[in-house]
């Protein structure tokens, strides 16, 4: 886990810019989880490719020479699953504050999210099996509201998930919320 300047967006407040924010990265090992996943995606659009090339080897009308199809998803797929999670890993940051959790991720689309203590319902920690054989979680933060109200931060070695989630959990059940009925 290493640790990197928060760059401050144009129209970041005071209290955006804290001063001793560092935003924390993912695990490292997190690149290998997204590219063992993004090998078996690009299989299955490989395959058909080569079923394609396969049975149109012998065919007089065939619009493409053989291997032409099946090479270039190949070729595409190793790409994808070399360079895509080195970027994404780069883009990735999240810090726990006092009082709100901030992260930021996206490649083609950086997205910045804030999300205020105070309005988060309940925490979980999860891992498929490829995260857990390489020992990572994914902590998954449930606000309230109805569209887009889960927040994901994959990547986390799963002790420091469980770390995580126990730090917001104490903060519901220390600072509730102090709305009264009507």
């Amino acid at each position: 886990m290493s640790t990197r300047s928060m760059s401050a967006p144009a129209n970041a407040t005071v209290a955006d810019v804290a001063a001793g924010d560092a935003i924390r990265s993912l695990d490292p090992s997190i690149r290998a989880v997204w590219a063992i996943k993004m090998a078996a995606f690009s299989m299955f659009l490989f395959l058909p490719a080569l079923f394609y090339d396969l049975t149109h080897l012998f065919s007089p009308d065939s619009w493409l020479p053989f291997g032409v199809l099946s090479g270039t998803v190949l070729v595409g797929g190793v790409l994808y699953c070399v360079a895509w999670p080195r970027l994404r890993y780069r883009a990735w940051g999240f810090v726990l504050r006092p009082e709100e959790l901030y992260m930021e991720h996206g490649v083609l689309q950086h997205v910045r999210t804030i999300v205020p203590l105070r309005r988060i319902q309940h925490v979980d920690v999860s891992q498929d099996l490829i995260e857990r054989e390489f020992a990572l979680g994914r902590l998954v933060v449930h606000t309230a509201g109805s569209r887009s109200s889960d927040v994901v931060i994959p990547g986390l070695p799963l002790s420091e998930a469980e770390t995580i989630r126990d730090k917001i959990k104490r903060f519901i059940l220390e600072d509730p919320l102090t709305e009264e009925p009507v």
